[in-house]
This record gives structure tokens, sequence and C-alpha cells, in this order.
């Protein structure tokens, strides 16, 4: 079968026809999980449910079936910039409330698919996704799914802090303004600062300018910024990498502190945090095509952290997390 193609800015997938799911679906536990299924279709035409059997077990490459409701199905996902693919046919499943790691070598996809994962790429020209790609079993890149409303529900915190040139408060108020959110504004930034662990650092000094903390208290802000906004789904792409051992270890806990809330999805080069703070662990190596001098990035193997690092089933993924490549 012809895989979907979504072109820059015009994605294409039929999302009229969604499964039914039983009752203890993740899409009615709770209202932010109803809630994100409304706004994503927000001005589309009611469609008639479809009776499908909920697929609930793992496809591609995921070999096993984790605890909890998929949050994210890929299935056959290449991403191209113009005519270079640099990831092809990922599929895999990632769970409700936990953290997946996505590792292996520079230039392998692993950013490309983590930004896929909330339409970041809509942003630039000539990207064009290929496949299925669905968040709690809609389709993220059919029509009248409004990519602003996927990045609010599925946030992300970039490899080096940015906060943005105004106050601490502002900072971590921004998201709801914008959103429109029905919130009391003081507490949801005093919530949001408390679950980033930077409330007691900060409390007395909100209307300071945010570029004046440390990294690490601005990394927590931008954390405690994407929170704000009530995500269901935080993407880190390698958030500790500018930071230093010590605040390193503060992100690294407050991700496990998170993960009862949120899903999270982290891009890291730094194996032994992979190890430490994921549930799964997606490896990625890139395939080199020599007559172009191109190289894609292919998903070689996901299963259990703990299974990925102490006995990996593929022999590339063992020579990556022992350190013989890479």
């Amino acid at each position: 079968m012809t895989p979907a193609v979504h072109p820059t800015f015009t994605c294409r997938m039929s999302c009229g026809h969604r499964r039914s799911l039983p009752s203890a679906s993740i899409l009615m536990t709770n209202s932010r999980s109803a809630r994100s299924r409304e706004l994503l279709t927000e001005g589309t035409e009611p469609q008639p449910e479809a009776t499908v059997t909920p697929r609930l077990a793992p496809v591609g490459r995921d070999t096993v079936a984790p605890e909890g409701a998929p949050i994210f199905e890929i299935e056959n996902l290449s991403v191209y910039y113009g005519t270079f693919r640099a990831v092809r046919d990922v599929s895999l499943n990632m769970r409700k409330g936990q953290i997946t790691a996505f590792i292996g070598p520079s230039g392998c996809g692993k950013t490309t698919l983590l930004r896929s994962l909330n339409r970041m790429h809509d942003l630039i020209p000539g990207v064009r996704v290929e496949g299925s790609l669905r968040y709690q079993g809609d389709d993220l890149y059919g029509p009248g799914v409004d990519p602003v409303v996927v990045r609010r529900l599925i946030g992300m915190v970039f490899q080096r802090p940015n906060p943005f040139p105004k106050s601490i408060y502002d900072n971590v108020a921004f998201g709801p303004k914008i959103a429109k959110l029905d919130v009391n504004m003081n507490e949801c930034v005093e919530q949001a600062l408390r679950k980033a662990a930077l409330w007691d650092e900060v409390k007395d000094r909100l209307k300071t300018s945010a570029t004046q903390l440390s990294g690490g208290q601005q990394q927590r802000l931008c954390i405690a910024r994407a929170i704000a906004a009530q995500p269901d789904v935080i993407l880190m792409d390698e958030p500790c990498s500018a930071l230093d051992p010590v605040a390193t270890l503060r992100i690294e806990d407050l991700m496990q502190e998170l993960k009862s809330d949120y899903t999270i999805v982290i891009v890291t080069h730094n194996m032994q945090q992979a190890a430490r703070v994921s549930d799964m662990t997606a490896f990625f190596t890139a395939e080199v095509d020599a007559e172009a001098d191109r190289r894609a990035g292919l998903l070689v193997e996901f299963d259990r952290t703990e299974k990925i690092f102490t006995s990996p089933g593929d022999e590339r993924t063992e020579s990556y997390v022992s350190g013989r490549f890479g």
C-alpha cells in the first residue's frame, strides 16, 4: 500500500473515522485528554464513529507492550527535507505516562522524529511527512487539525534554555494567555513553577527578568512554561546538553516527578542519562547511501530501557551502547 503523503502546510490524512475504544480509554479517563480530542478537531464536521477493534498490540519494531494505552502510534513514518529523506519507515508505539528516550549517533534522525510529533516541521518550507502518526487515536496530520493547538497539547523544551526577555512571571503566563485558557493566572504560574521545582527559588522575585536566572534555572523555567499551557506530552530535545552535572541531575529528578502527570519523550546523546531516566528506549542509526552521499535515519530497536542496555536484540545496538561506535 502506498503510504499517505503530507506536503508542507497542506497535510492530508483521513481522520474522519475514529476507532471506538473501551470505556477505559485514555481519551476518556480525564478531562484534559477529553478536551484534547475536542481541540484537535475543532472546526471539523462531526463524523460517524467507526467500530474498529482497538489495536493495543505492538507494531513494527515495537517488540513489547508495556502497561498503559498508546499515546503515539507511528507506522512507516518517513520525513523528507525536499528530496532528502532524513528519516525512513519508523514504526513504534509510545505509551502514556512513560519516559521514552531516543538515542543514537548524530545525524540519525532523532530530533527530526521528535519534531514531527508536534508538527514543528510545518514551519520549515519543503518538509513533508509520509506514513501514519496518530496521537491518542487521532491523525495528527489530518484535515482540520490546528498545528498551533497540537503544539499546546504536545509541548517542547529545546536543547538550550530559551527564556523570553520578560519577567519570570510573564514567561510562565505567556502560554495560557496566548491560548486564552480560563484559569486563575497567579495560581497557574505558581503551580507550574512548583511542578518544575523552581517556585521556592523564585517566588520572591517573579517580576525579575528571566535572563538573570542561572542556566539550570532557565531550563526549569522553560519546563514550567511548557507545563503552564496544560499539555499532555512534553518533548525534550537534549534538555541537559548545555547544563553542568548538578543542574542535569535536577532536570533528571524533575522528569521522574513529571511522568506521573505527563508523557515525556527525550532526545539525548548521554546514554547514562537515557539509562537513568527512561522507561523505553529507541535506538536509531544512520544508513549511508554512498552513491548519493546522504544519510537516512532509521530505527534499529525499540524496547524496555533495561533490555536495550543489558541484552539488546541487534548487534548495532550492542555496539553503540557498549561504546564501540558513535
